[in-house]
């Protein structure tokens, strides 16, 4: 946190009133020298061409912890305070420019509005393999110029850990889920808040005690495994309590009956995103993940030649475990209470387990109600064995890490080649925590074009440095629990995540796709971080409300030809939680352009100086959001 002796962070302080050189100059210039008299009018010249050409001169910037302007620019007193409110009133107003836009409030309809998942949008597209349900964006005459409000009485959550145990009812008011899931003990309805005991469909003494069964069959104590997706997730539970063991997950789930699954897993703190399995990609890279679990999903792993199941295979890690629990695992035991027949359940597990094998997994365990099956470490063998049988063949030559809106096909994603047996393919990667600030496979293999070690290593520095200087600028960085859920727009190699991996909180790094030279996200999970692909021309696959923290790196000039940036700052303002803080770099050009916009949607903002000084043309822009909501009802 900022000290209590530094200067206080004004949004659009008023400027101490300036010495007068003119008059200075009067009082004694009898006793000027003639050189001075020159250097004054060098100066007032300057000033008024500085005048004269307009430019940036109402732009309050800060130089050296100081709030500079022009002298007629309106000004106010109030401060832009990261810390927490739930007050409309105690937010000031955000404007410092002469002319803005507005962007009024939405209607309360739209206040958990996801505009690539939109439900009615959705019924304009096939039922078939569920493609309804995967992101169908809006055209561009369909984009909301508005800003999407809370609903009335929406708090700020819990801080973590508490939140993974409690959430408001107002912030998240469906109550379906308790009546749905209440013998799965899933949530609970107390009073104004949710409780999530912990529970699931397939884990009734709770996650915690699911977790530990699966801790008894493979190691999870040891650094070896650090990312993991769970397919399916709930209210995200067992992602939940991963994280008290050093385990990041990914969670997802659609949008559907079950009413804000990936809402609560927001509200609660846990990584997630809304997304199904489908006919597209998982908008991952290849070889992400430790660790894919389903806890009855009720995903179709058997159906349409394994697809699913080749989708798995995609994201693990050589060497990876892929677990299941619920149908049909350990059907003997519970086919009346999923009320299919044995020879349905059998038929199931038959074609699961004849998938595997085609995708050459080893099935490790089946104990109790869970199965695991291992990935191979390289596919040597595999592809001897696929000359004498009729597996699933070998996709041809393409890049296993393109993933966005990429059709997924039933063919086997070959793993990079190896010169024997043992070795991993890809590269081995170092335990966690050392994984973190160790030199990722991609890069020390060549295979990432132009980044190479000594590039890694400058850019942790860089990202150590550049942090430091925004715990300067936003006190309450600093400040652990603060902030929990963390978005960076534009990742690179997940420095910025980085260097706040001591904090209680998670980033969500975001490669953008199309518009960035070279697809780092890859580089990014091999660092034991998650993340995912993203094009922000169009609305992310998440609820507002997500983030308490939005940070982008040249976003801005990145699409500055591609979509406009009022359409980007409108879904930035979707996804930040009321009293949420941005913290925006860009040249200083697009940095006046943002405030404009900011201004307009009632942010609290200023523009504050690159971390190396003043003349760095690349600026900040530091805002909050003020605390809204919908009116009552």
């Amino acid at each position: 946190m900022a000290s209590s002796n530094q200067t206080p962070y004004h949004p659009t302080a008023k400027p101490p009133k300036p010495t007068s050189t003119i008059a200075s100059f009067f009082s004694s210039w009898k006793t000027t020298n003639l050189y001075y008299l020159v250097a004054c009018l060098c100066i007032i010249s300057y000033f008024l061409g500085a005048w004269k050409r307009g430019g940036t001169s109402n732009i309050p910037i800060i130089t050296n912890n100081n709030l500079v302007s022009n002298a007629c620019a309106p000004a106010n007193d109030t401060n832009l305070d990261f810390n927490t409110h739930h007050n409309l009133n105690e937010a000031g107003p955000g404007g410092t420019l002469n002319t803005r836009t507005s962007y009024p409030p939405c209607d309360v309809s739209f206040s958990e509005y996801t505009p690539c998942q939109d439900a009615k949008r959705s019924l304009r597209f096939s039922r078939e393999r569920v493609i309804y349900r995967e992101r169908h964006c809006p055209e561009k005459s369909e984009l909301l110029k508005c800003r999407v409000p809370a609903p009335y009485g929406y708090k700020n959550p819990f801080a973590w850990p508490t939140s993974r145990d409690l959430a408001w009812y107002a912030n998240v008011p469906h109550k379906e889920l308790t009546v749905e899931k209440a013998v799965q003990n899933w949530i609970i309805y107390e009073g104004d808040k949710f409780k999530f005991p912990g529970g699931g469909t397939m884990f009734p003494n709770g996650a915690d005690a699911y977790i530990d069964d699966i801790g008894s069959l493979i190691n999870l104590k040891d650094g070896s495994i650090r990312t993991a997706i769970d397919t399916g997730c709930g209210v995200a539970s067992w992602g939940a309590y991963l994280l008290s063991r050093d385990i990041l997950p990914m969670s997802f789930a659609p949008r559907d009956t079950h009413e804000a699954q990936v809402q609560f897993a927001l509200e609660r703190g846990v990584p997630a995103l809304i997304g199904i399995i489908a006919s597209k990609r998982l908008p991952y890279p290849s070889r992400a993940f430790d660790m894919a679990h389903c806890s009855r999903c009720l995903i179709p792993w058997g159906k349409y030649g394994g697809l699913y199941l080749i989708e798995v295979d995609r994201v693990l890690r050589p060497g990876g475990y892929w677990i299941l629990s619920g149908p049909p695992i350990h059907w003997e035991k519970h086919w009346k209470g999923w009320e299919r027949t044995k020879e349905d359940l059998n038929a199931e597990q038959t074609t699961i387990e004849n998938v595997a094998k085609s995708l050459c997994w080893k099935k490790l365990i089946e104990k109790d109600d869970i199965a695991i099956w291992q990935k191979p470490t390289n596919h040597l063998n595999c592809k001897v064995n696929r000359k004498l049988t009729q597996n699933t063949p070998f996709c041809p030559v393409e890049d296993p890490d393109k993933a966005w809106y990429t059709e997924m096909e039933t063919c086997l994603t070959p793993l990079p080649e190896v010169s024997n047996v043992q070795e991993i393919a890809g590269g081995e990667l170092a335990k966690w925590p050392e994984r973190l600030h160790a030199i990722p496979p991609r890069i020390s293999r060549g295979t990432v074009k132009g980044i190479t070690a000594d590039v890694f290593q400058q850019d942790v520095e860089l990202w150590k440095k550049r942090v430091s200087h925004y715990k300067k600028v936003n006190g309450q960085l600093g400040h652990a629990g603060r902030y929990r859920n963390v978005l960076d727009m534009n990742a690179y190699l997940g420095g910025f995540a980085a260097a706040l991996i001591d904090y209680p909180l998670w980033v969500m790094n975001v490669v953008p796709v199309e518009a960035t030279k070279v697809n780092t996200l890859g580089v990014i999970y091999e660092r034991g971080l998650i993340g995912t692909y993203q094009n922000w021309c169009e609305a992310m696959s998440t609820y507002p409300r997500t983030y308490d923290l939005i940070h982008a790196d040249s976003v801005f000039s990145l699409y500055k030809d591609r979509c406009e940036m009022e359409d980007i700052l409108l879904e930035m303002d979707r996804i930040l939680r009321p009293e949420g803080s941005v913290i925006l770099r860009d040249d200083v050009d697009m940095v006046i352009k943002m405030k404009s916009i900011a201004d307009g949607l009632e942010w609290d903002s200023r523009i504050v100086d690159h971390e190396d000084g003043p003349h760095e043309r690349e600026k900040l822009l530091v805002a909050v959001k003020k605390y809204w909501t919908a009116p009552a009802s």
